[in-house]
């Protein structure tokens, strides 16, 4: 199967559907940030299904505040990392919709280990809970997040599971429950 190759589905061709306002986003970020862009995929010329912007972590937040504020993308669909195994180590996946013209697009921010990024909850909220997710899935920190603890694993695991340097048995048994938090129960 081949990612150009159209797939006709309920809601039609996604290039004929969105290609014009995909164009609009690319043209419209590359012009206003142009240091700030690494590399651009759009779909029908790379193997993608959205258009995939890679941007630089420094300028990350602005290019994204504009993606919300003037070019509509008002919705954080998914918010996770991948661990590439190779340096920059961590990508961070953002996808952002349109609630209006139902519109999507996939931001990609490369990071080294153990760099930090900035959150991003003033922009969206909702990436309260998916940054905690991938701090407890991946180890990445988020500077600035009011809450940065495990959600998923108990409080006493060690090592974070999806890194790929995470051993494939690392089996960690508790027999007691996870001590709750005094802190928490006010």
């Amino acid at each position: 199967m081949n990612i150009n190759t159209p797939i006709h589905t309920i809601y039609g061709y996604f290039n004929e559907k969105f290609g014009t306002e995909w164009k609009v986003v690319a043209e419209s970020l590359t012009a206003h940030f142009p240091e700030a862009i690494e590399a651009t995929l759009m779909p029908g010329v790379a193997d993608v299904d959205m258009p995939t912007f890679f941007l630089k972590k420094d300028q990350a937040h602005a290019v994204l505040q504009n993606l919300k504020d003037v070019l509509g993308f008002n919705f954080l669909t998914d918010y996770t990392a991948t661990d590439e195994e190779l340096e920059p180590r961590f990508h961070l996946v953002i996808h952002l919709m349109s609630l209006s013209t139902k519109c999507r697009v996939r931001i990609k921010i490369k990071l080294a280990d153990q760099e930090k990024m900035p959150t991003l909850i003033s922009l969206w909220e909702g990436a309260n809970w998916a940054e905690r997710e991938i701090y407890d899935m991946f180890g990445i920190h988020f500077e600035g997040h009011p809450d940065l603890r495990r959600i998923l694993m108990d409080m006493r695991w060690e090592g974070h599971p999806l890194r790929k340097d995470y051993p494939l048995r690392g089996y960690q048994v508790f027999l007691t429950p996870e001590p709750l938090d005094p802190e928490l129960l006010k």
